[in-house]
């Protein structure tokens, strides 16, 4: 595993270098989902830090596992499938993050169910930035109205977007909805959003293209950890993605 994060902070660093960037501007989530704890452990004892999970019932066995194996590890977590709305109690009290907001309804159960002694919790608006009927996320028209609601919920921190674009082979079809993302970004920002310091878009595929692209957070599971595992349903968990 240290070898694949050694080879994975090369990649980081070399596409920020092309775009005159620090490495330090980007943040690397590890995409844990369908791995087990113990990959988790060996990844954060390699010093990866964020970590990234799209089901609920099978996040938080691993979580709990995670924090009692390595009660000293600052992890951080983060909710990055869609959200179900039985489900937004769970995430709103485990997470410190959720990338996938995109429908008010969503946002404000996370807000009314966020305990008042945790911090807010950090949200991203999710971006439909390629139009693909199978992905959830807001259309871009739609993108200023939610945001203007979701900032003025309390226990919430709106930190910016997220995408997961259409993916292509050919580079130059790849910087297409990046480089809108990051209009989009900085649209809002321009708008009044000022303290947004996030956009959350690239994985193993295409996060140097991400990244030149102006990308400050990526989420990468496959060049971590391998092949994604195949996944075993528990009985009525209720997960989708």
């Amino acid at each position: 595993m240290q070898a694949n994060l050694t080879t994975l902070a090369e990649r980081i660093s070399a596409a920020a270098g092309r775009a005159a960037r620090a490495a330090g501007q980007v943040t690397l989530v590890a995409v844990s989902k369908t791995f087990p704890a113990g990959a988790v452990l060996g990844l954060a004892r390699c010093g990866q830090r964020h970590f990234g999970e799209s089901y609920v019932q099978e996040a938080l066995p691993k979580m709990a596992a995670v924090r009692a194996a390595a009660p000293d590890l600052p992890l951080v977590w983060h909710f990055i499938g869609p959200i179900q709305s039985n489900k937004t109690r769970q995430i709103a009290e485990q997470f410190d993050w959720v990338q996938s907001v995109d429908r008010l309804k969503v946002a404000q159960r996370l807000s009314e169910q966020r305990p008042a002694h945790l911090p807010p919790l950090s949200v991203l608006l999710q971006v439909n930035i390629s139009g693909e009927a199978s992905k959830s996320g807001v259309m871009p028209a739609d993108l200023p109205a939610l945001a203007s609601a979701v900032a003025a919920l309390p226990r919430l921190r709106l930190r910016g977007l997220m995408a997961i674009p259409e993916p292509h082979d050919d580079p130059a079809r790849q910087r297409e909805p990046l480089a809108a993302m990051t209009r989009l970004f900085d649209a809002q920002r321009a708008a009044g959003f000022a303290d947004w310091d996030t956009l959350s878009m690239g994985m193993s595929a295409d996060l140097e293209a991400a990244i030149e692209q102006g990308a400050t957070m990526i989420r990468v599971g496959t060049a971590l950890f391998g092949a994604r595992l195949p996944r075993r349903d528990p009985a009525g968990s209720g997960d989708t993605q």
